[in-house]
């Protein structure tokens, strides 16, 4: 019986990372401060399946964005340590056994230390969340509290306002391939955690600027409907 087994079953007591991981959100960001003054952390998860209630995280990549740059000293990319079975997630991702690879209580401590604060972004972003907060709740962890931003919805916000019925898009029109050509961002090193999210954080970045010619200006602006 492994760690995964008692997920959900009782409460499990909070480790020290996850106390100090919390203890980050005391305050808030000011709505009023500017765009360029936020931090992003840019996430992507690779996983055994679609189901965050019998799948597991994989792997894990990030980056971080600040004052419209991408700073790339800060790209992470983490492996966890068990064994993979799903013969159809590995023809996606292609990973069988990763050199490097982590225990779960590792991973969780460099995971919550590395998103810290920030605003965590990624495209679908809920599912890559869910995953984490699965992976993380034997240690405690109830939700990540960062607030969280979704490049899938803001694209669509952006171009057909806040009120846009999605069931009227196209297939496919905002999936992450498609946002990616129509701003000119070369799909490189898809399907991996670190590729996905170094893709995001550039689509992040041009849809920065289109919100911006928007009169988005600030925290405040980016998190309410236009």
């Amino acid at each position: 019986m492994g760690i995964f087994d008692f997920l959900g079953k009782k409460k499990a007591p909070k480790s020290t990372f996850v106390q100090q991981y919390e203890e980050l959100f005391e305050r808030k960001i000011p709505s009023v401060r500017p765009i360029k003054q936020l931090n992003f952390v840019v996430i992507d998860t690779e996983t055994t399946g679609l189901d965050p209630q019998k799948d597991y995280i994989i792997s894990f990549g990030g980056i971080k964005v600040s004052n419209y740059s991408i700073n790339l000293h800060t790209a992470k990319e983490l492996y966890l340590d068990f064994k993979i079975q799903n013969r159809e997630s590995i023809k996606v991702h292609e990973i069988i056994q990763p050199l490097g690879s982590i225990p779960l209580k590792d991973f969780g401590n460099e995971v919550l230390d590395y998103i810290s604060s920030d605003i965590v972004v990624g495209h679908h972003i809920g599912f890559d969340l869910a995953m984490l907060e699965k992976a993380l709740r034997p240690f405690g962890l109830k939700k990540i509290l960062n607030p969280v931003l979704d490049t899938h919805y803001l694209a669509i916000r952006l171009e057909k306002g806040p009120h846009f019925d999605y069931s009227m898009a196209r297939p496919g029109e905002y999936a992450l391939d498609n946002l990616c050509e129509r701003f000119g961002i070369t799909l490189d090193d898809r399907h991996t955690a670190a590729g996905d999210a170094f893709l995001t954080a550039q689509l992040l970045m041009k849809l920065l600027k289109a919100a911006e010619n928007k009169g988005i200006k600030d925290f405040g602006d980016l998190f309410r409907k236009i």
